[in-house]
This record gives structure tokens, sequence and C-alpha cells, in this order.
């Protein structure tokens, strides 16, 4: 087992020197590679960051209900019983008017022309959580609600987050295919460079066959230049998407500061990185075996 060890690691150093040995050509290949599978995973890192904002935004379904101006004490109070009272409303919570102006000068910074006021122009307000996330539901229990007397507007505050989930599924659906093709154009690549080298190398696989070597002897050093190459390409790609991501959360870092919000991309975790990196190890190894598997069998020695 030791010794299939050394022999193993001798191919592999081997494969590593052929690998230097032609810099241009290699280099060429290898920022192709990472060029590819940049694009999906830039896709990915995308997703994610969206899938992260929606998570810090409130993801739970309300309904905002704002009553008419000239609703009585005792008829705000009906009606946040009814509401309690309600088969489909699992809470509420009642801002007044007072509080919702307090509310507004302090997140506006407008207290001196809010203060100018002769009355306050903002409602008394329901926010309603239903039990139910349905999509169905919800719009059926908002249209109900909207029938009811002294509502002036009623709003489902979790349209955004349908259209956001929906924003979410294209795109990963986009990803994915993005990723597929990609994927085939670099196991294209690895088959294409794979199969110049037993081209370029066919005398010699030819005196090897002679002397006794067996396919799976002669296979090994291009599997291992797939891998190595494929892994190289990973690297690539991680070091394009890194980059990417710091620079744009540098000019997000800039545009969060105007409207005083935090906003940056998410960046590849320790996980993603590895996956990454074995995956397109593996396409690179599978270019190789494909172009192996059709191109050795036809040499043999004359």
């Amino acid at each position: 087992m030791i010794s299939n060890l050394i022999a193993h690691l001798r191919t592999l150093l081997a494969t590593l020197q052929r690998l230097l040995h032609t810099p241009a050509a290699s280099f060429l290949n290898i920022t192709i590679i990472g060029i590819a599978l940049s694009l999906p995973v830039g896709g990915y890192v995308l997703l994610k960051s969206l899938q992260q904002l929606g998570g810090g935004l409130s993801s739970t379904p309300q309904i905002s209900l704002y009553l008419a101006a000239d609703t009585s004490a005792s008829e705000v109070a009906r009606i946040g019983e009814k509401l309690k009272q309600h088969a489909a409303i699992e809470h509420i919570d009642f801002i007044s008017r007072s509080d919702a102006l307090q509310h507004l000068q302090q997140a506006s910074g407008l207290a001196d022309v809010t203060g100018g006021l002769n009355r306050n122009p903002l409602p008394d307000a329901y926010i309603v959580q239903p039990k139910l996330n349905d999509a169905m539901a919800l719009e059926s229990l908002r249209d109900e609600l909207n029938n009811w007397p002294h509502l002036e507007q009623v709003q489902l505050d979790s349209a955004w987050a349908h259209r956001l989930q929906a924003l979410i599924r294209f795109g990963r659906w986009t990803v994915v295919i993005l990723a597929a093709l990609l994927s085939f154009a670099l196991v294209a690549i690895t088959f294409n460079t794979i199969r110049l080298q037993i081209l370029t190398r066919r005398e010699e696989i030819e005196v090897t066959k002679l002397i006794g070597a067996n396919d799976s002897f002669i296979r090994r050093p291009f599997l291992y230049f797939g891998f190595i190459q494929g892994l190289f390409g990973g690297i690539a790609a991680w070091m394009i998407v890194s980059a990417s991501t710091l620079l744009l959360n540098l000019a997000l870092d800039d545009l969060a500061l105007l409207y005083s919000s935090h906003i940056s991309l998410a960046s590849l975790s320790l996980a993603d990185s590895f996956t990454l990196l074995g995956f397109s190890a593996y396409l690179g190894w599978l270019g190789a075996w494909f172009s192996v598997s059709q191109h050795l069998w036809q040499i043999e020695p004359r």
C-alpha cells in the first residue's frame, strides 16, 4: 500500500511539473475555467445576499388597518375586540395617532416640520398578524377586513415578501441552468486539453504499453492533470468572486451611508469554498476521464 501511495505521489509531482512547463497555456486554461465558474458562484452570492436581506426584514405576513379620522374611541376599541375574536387572526397591535406621529418625527428628523401642524394628520391603526401564511388566505382576509366600517384603508404588507421569494426562485433556477452549462464547458475544456496531451505523447504511450504498463497506470497522470487544472480553476474562481465581493461592498458602504443603513453582499463561507473547490476539481477529473476513455484505447503498439 505504501508503494502504491508513493507511486501516486510521484505521478502527482510529475503532473505539477508538466503543468508548470507550459505556464502560458496553463494560465489561460485556468483563467478561463475560473471565469466560467465565477459566473454561477457570483449569482449564488447575490441570491444568498437577497435571502439575508429578506430574512433581516420582517417575513411574518401582516395586514395594516388604517381607521378613518372621524372614528370615535369606542368604535376603535370595538374594532380591536372584534379583531381579537376573529378566527383567522393570531395577534394584533394597536398604534395610536400620537404614537405614529412621534415615531415619524424620530425616524425622519422632521420634528420641526410636523410640530408646526395644526392637527395630527395620521390615523389610528391596527397591525394584524394572521394565523395562515398562504397567499390566497391572506388576500381573502384582506378583502373581508376591507368591507368593515370605519376602516379607511387595508394594506397587505407581505406583498413584497412574495415578490422577493418569486425573484429568488427565478434567480435560483437561472443560477442552476448557468452552472450546468458552464460545468459542461469546463468538462469540454479539460476534455480537449487531455486529448491534445494524449496525441502529443502518443509515442510515449505506445512504448509504455510495450513494456507491459496497464491502462490504469497510463491513465493516472492524465486524470491527475484534469483534477489539478480543475482545482486551480476553482481557486481562481474563488479569488475572482472574493475580490469582486470586497470591491462591491466598499462601494455599497458609501451608498449605505447616504441612506443611514447597512447593505453588504454575503461572502463565501468555508463550506461554500470547499464545495466550490471540490466541485471544480471533480469536473476537471471528469473531463479528463472522458477524454482518456475515448482516446487511450485507440493507441496500440505497432
